[in-house]
């Protein structure tokens, strides 16, 4: 099954897959602490203005990752203090589904030691939700979150766990760990 790009996020725990059949050609660089999707050195050009984008960010000791811009103002939005839950929903809303020709929704999530915060906007919905185990969410066909089977303690095996899942079109993946000591991660690209 296709289900584009998606995110599970747990208490300590969360990963972000890229899954596409449009621009396989991606890779998730680490810049600064930052986790980036862009081109990898042979793909083809493109104005398509989604393709690259910020999946992984750090804000005082919790992880934000997402499928797109949005990751940016769901950090800065909790960096001033905000919630999580209104961080991502002001996120989300603000910048709503992406205006391509799939009305691509957007995901995210917010992952602390203890908590985690799912999300995702869509065409006909805005759903953020609290949850206390694995969670997944999903572009297409899976973009309602629910619990879902994650197995991975640590932030390279959730990026491997994600990489391998049985979802179609592999391209890269990231986990993310949460502890008392901070945010460690985890980058697989496509083999």
């Amino acid at each position: 099954m296709y289900v584009g790009r998606f995110i599970v996020v747990g208490p300590g725990i969360g990963a972000y897959r890229v899954s596409s059949r449009s621009f396989p050609n991606r890779q998730i660089v680490e810049r600064e602490g930052t986790l980036t999707v862009t081109p990898t050195p042979d793909a083809p050009e493109t104005d398509n203005p989604y393709i690259a984008y910020n999946c992984v960010r750090e804000s005082e000791g919790r992880a934000v990752l997402g499928n797109g811009s949005h990751v940016d103002p769901v950090t800065e939005k909790l960096d001033m203090g905000y919630p999580a839950r209104d961080a991502l929903a002001t996120a989300l809303l603000s910048l709503d589904y992406e205006k391509d020709d799939y009305d691509t929704p957007r995901i995210a999530g917010v992952v602390e030691a203890e908590t985690a915060t799912v999300g995702i906007v869509r065409r006909d919905a805005l759903l953020v939700e609290e949850v206390d185990e694995p969670t997944l969410v999903a572009t297409y066909e899976e973009d309602r979150p629910r619990a879902f089977d994650f197995d991975a303690t640590d932030a390279t095996g959730a990026a491997r766990e994600a990489y391998d899942l049985d979802f179609e079109h592999a391209v890269c993946a990231a986990g993310m760990a949460v502890d008392g000591d901070g945010v460690t991660t985890g980058i697989v690209n496509g083999e």
